[in-house]
Parts: structure tokens; sequence; C-alpha cells
């Protein structure tokens, strides 16, 4: 199989990581499809590969004791699988379901571990993702108790836009209220509000984005530090939005 090269790569990890800790990962990074529905990372049960998203979207999830489950964290080409790993875990509560079909760079831990342990450069570049991605979480706490579902919806949307290609985002009612936490019939009554607003165009199994600086300021507060902190820590990787405001560069 041959080598990756890091200037055909789109994750932005390994994109914008120093050319030297790239050659260190690419003789064991594999391409793999994501399906939507597929578990890359099970519930506290040991992490044997970590993912490196090219395209699609995937939810990192978490359990109560009686099964309820609420996203507490998403990503795609900005992030990886199995932070924890980096920092010295072996498993985690939490499940990485993909919830956006595309594809992404796989390695397994021991590969990644080896890499991480001769390069110190390499562990801080991936560990500020970890600060960002902590960030993204704390907002995504901000955003369940203090918005409504509206604001909540127009913050998802914004946030799975960022991490693909095109204005369409193939996924059902049923799912967003499972992301969200909330009930079907308060997602569809949200995803109507947007669509009066025309922001947003729904039909079967698919919402897409039509008005994207309108959805930023239906969003509320909790749309945009995140996002910040990760160009801040890492680089850009959000959209321009539609009235020319600094929201990042395209993805090469």
């Amino acid at each position: 199989m041959p080598t990756t090269t890091q200037g055909g790569v789109h994750n932005r990890l390994l994109a914008l990581m120093a050319s030297e800790d790239f050659a260190l990962l690419a003789p064991d990074l594999e391409p793999v499809s994501l399906v939507m529905g597929q578990v890359l990372i099970e519930p506290n049960r040991p992490i044997e590969r970590v993912h490196f998203p090219e395209s699609g979207v995937v939810s990192q999830i978490a359990y109560t004791p009686a099964q309820v489950r609420l996203e507490v964290g998403l990503y795609g080409r900005d992030g990886m699988t199995a932070m924890g790993v980096l920092l010295g875990t072996d498993q985690a509560p939490y499940q990485h379901l993909v919830q956006i079909d595309g594809h992404a760079f796989t390695i397994s831990t021991v590969a990644l571990k080896r890499g991480i342990e001769r390069s110190p450069s390499l562990l801080t570049h991936l560990l500020r993702y970890v600060q960002a991605f902590s960030v993204q979480m704390s907002y995504t706490a901000v955003s369940i108790g203090s918005e409504n579902i509206g604001e909540r919806l127009a913050r998802w949307l914004l946030m799975c836009h960022d991490r693909i290609e095109g204005d369409d985002l193939p996924i059902t009612h049923e799912f967003l209220a499972m992301m969200l936490a909330v009930r079907r019939s308060g997602v569809t009554e949200a995803t109507h509000v947007l669509e009066g607003e025309h922001l947003i165009k729904a039909t079967r199994g698919n919402i897409r984005v039509l008005d994207r600086s309108g959805l930023e300021a239906a969003a509320g507060d909790s749309y945009g530090v995140p996002e910040g902190e990760y160009e801040r820590f890492i680089g850009a990787f959000r959209r321009v939005s539609a009235v020319g405001r600094p929201q990042g560069v395209a993805v090469r």
C-alpha cells in the first residue's frame, strides 16, 4: 500500500501538523469508509484504532444509566476519535457514532502511541485538539442549559455544515431528536420555524442550508466560541458566511 502524502489529506489535524510528524504516522494510515450508523468506538471497551475523518460527521454520545443517549460533541475533518488515547487511557465512557457518511484515515492505537512517544511536538499538536474539543463540549452544555430548541438546532446545523461539502445534510428528524435529546415534535416545530425564516429547506431525510449568516444569527451565543478556539489552537475550518464575515477558509 502506498504511503499517504500530506498534501492529499483533508483532515485538518493531519494536514496542519509538522511534516516530520506526519511522516511518523503516514506509513500506518489506512483509508476506510464511514457509513451512517457505524460505531467507531463502543463505551468502556478497549480502543484498538483511531480514526481521522476526511469527510462525514461523527457524534460523541454519552449514555445515562437509564440508557438515554445525548450527543455531547461532534467532529469531522477537523478532528479524531479516541482523544483519551493521547492522555494515556485505553477506553472511554462515550460511543462514537457516524451520523453522516464519509471517509477517514485509520491508524492502530499502538502505531499512534509509538509516533507520539517519538515526537513531543506531535503530542502537543494533538493535545491542542483535546483542548479545543473540551471547549466544544462545554458550550454544548451551555446550549442545552440556556437555549431553546430552535437555537440548539441552528447551532447543530452550523456545526455539521462546517464539516461537510455542499449545503445538504442527510439527516432525519428522528436522528436530530436523539442528538438534541428532545421530542421529535419539538424538532419538527423548530425546523418549521427556521424554514419559515428561509434559513433552511427540510425534505424527507435531508436539510439544506439556504442562509448561513441567518442561521448563525439564529444560533445564539453557543456557536462561535468553540470554533474560534479551534482556529486559535490549530487552524481555520469554518465556512465563510454569505455576508462575508471571517468564518474561516475552505479546507484544502
